[in-house]
């Protein structure tokens, strides 16, 4: 056996060792997705179901029921009171529910078991409260069309076993993203926008804007309907609530000063479409539910929390600055916008108790009264638009400072126009 023989032969010989080894490794650590899958069937809403298939999902959805502070000190997860932060609350929302009851959302696991012990549900309240808490949505429009908004609550509730899920943002059979809110499809056909065309990466937003919208209920149907006719800025869905859609004129009427009372409901989308990251084509699961790898197996976080809790996987494919840098970033928006928003919410909560004082007066000038009930109206629908969402600004610091900033101001011209109304300079 000559030389080049031997040198051949050896070479051959690491090729089959360096093979057997690959195939050794791959077949040791087979990934995750070799389970055998059961059949999920259309209509499934049982999570643990779902999970038998995709056990690393399932683990990270399991996640979101460890209740736990925000790194930043704002929101989180732990179900106590807004008030004990914000103790205008109580009187900005006097003559509505929200004065009673205003909790921390704990998250979807929890959605269901929130709504029945929630302060604000009383007997008439109506089926149309269960179309962001649970899958069962879709089988409740399927029979019922619009029908079930009007329906009794508990009645709904009893048949709504499961709260948000896998089943709301996915097709059972073909995993592949969808919405199922009707009321989110309506918003975005009139305009122009046919969600069942949408990119897998819209759709990765999509799937959260479905609830994470601000909406109200249509007088008579209670039908959810989303403002967006005019636009998604908190102006452009101010505007469109003075046309009095489809009868609407307010959430409330305040006990105190009788302002008709526009309530935000976590407007997350509309904040996060007009901010940078929206506008630059960074999806809400991008950030909220990024992908993570184990065992070789890459897969879509489902623990829904706040990004500073996986800073590496949220944050660092974007940015290089470092985590204590980002972190310092996110805390000086997020404090900037609450020393507004706080301040916002004292001013307007003055101007109530000015307006209220002016009403009593029997000389007052109706039609100044009327213009600070107005001023107010607008004031508390700024403040509300930003205190109501989740992101404590951060999905759009600048427009959010903005229109906080106009809050103050229309706070402050309320209370003088109650004034002048009254005949009188100060409280």
């Amino acid at each position: 056996m000559n030389r080049t023989q031997k040198l051949l032969i050896a070479f051959l010989s690491l090729v089959v060792l360096f093979t057997g080894v690959v195939i050794s490794r791959v077949w040791i650590f087979k990934p995750q997705s070799t389970v055998k899958l059961v059949k999920i069937s259309i209509g499934e809403y049982d999570t643990e179901i779902w999970g038998k298939n995709y056990p690393l999902e399932y683990a990270g959805y399991k996640k979101n029921m460890e209740m736990a502070p925000s790194p930043t000190g704002y929101g989180g997860s732990v179900k106590v009171q807004k008030a004990e932060m914000q103790p205008e609350l109580y009187t900005n929302f006097k003559g509505n529910p929200f004065s009673k009851d205003y909790t921390e959302d704990r998250g979807h696991p929890y959605a269901m078991e929130d709504l029945r012990e929630s302060k604000r549900i009383g007997p008439a309240a109506k089926g149309a409260c269960i179309t962001c808490k649970t899958p069962y949505i879709e089988k409740a429009y399927q029979e019922m069309g619009w029908g079930f908004a009007s329906k009794p609550l508990t009645e709904l509730m009893d048949k709504a076993k499961h709260p948000v899920n896998c089943a709301n943002c996915h097709d059972p059979e073909t995993m592949g993203l969808r919405v199922i809110n009707p009321a989110f499809t309506e918003a975005m056909q009139k305009r122009g926008i046919d969600v069942s065309k949408a990119s897998r990466e819209e759709m990765r937003s999509y799937v959260c804007a479905q609830c994470h919208s601000e909406y109200y209920f249509e007088p008579g149907t209670f039908k959810v309907t989303f403002p967006w006719d005019k636009g998604l800025t908190p102006q452009q869905m101010y505007e469109y609530y003075s046309t009095k859609p489809s009868g609407f004129a307010q959430d409330f009427i305040h006990t105190d000063s009788q302002v008709p009372v526009l309530k935000a409901q976590h407007p997350d989308y509309e904040e996060w479409q007009n901010g940078v990251h929206g506008q630059f084509g960074v999806s809400c699961a991008d950030c909220h539910m990024p992908y993570m790898r184990k065992s070789g197996q890459k897969y879509t976080s489902h623990w829904i929390t706040s990004p500073l809790k996986t800073l590496d996987e949220s944050c660092s494919p974007c940015h290089t600055q470092g985590k204590e840098l980002l972190f310092s970033q996110v805390k000086a928006f997020q404090d900037n916008v609450w020393q507004l928003q706080h301040t916002a919410g004292q001013n307007i909560a003055r101007a109530h108790g000015a307006i209220q004082k002016a009403g009593t007066n029997s000389a007052a000038n109706q039609t100044e009264l009327a213009n600070a009930r107005e001023l107010l109206r607008r004031a508390q629908w700024y403040w509300d638009y930003v205190a109501a969402a989740n992101s404590m600004g951060f999905h759009n610091p600048v427009q959010e400072l903005n229109t906080l900033g106009q809050a103050i101001d229309l706070a402050h011209q309320a209370i003088d126009a109650a004034n002048k109304a009254a005949g009188t300079n100060s409280l």
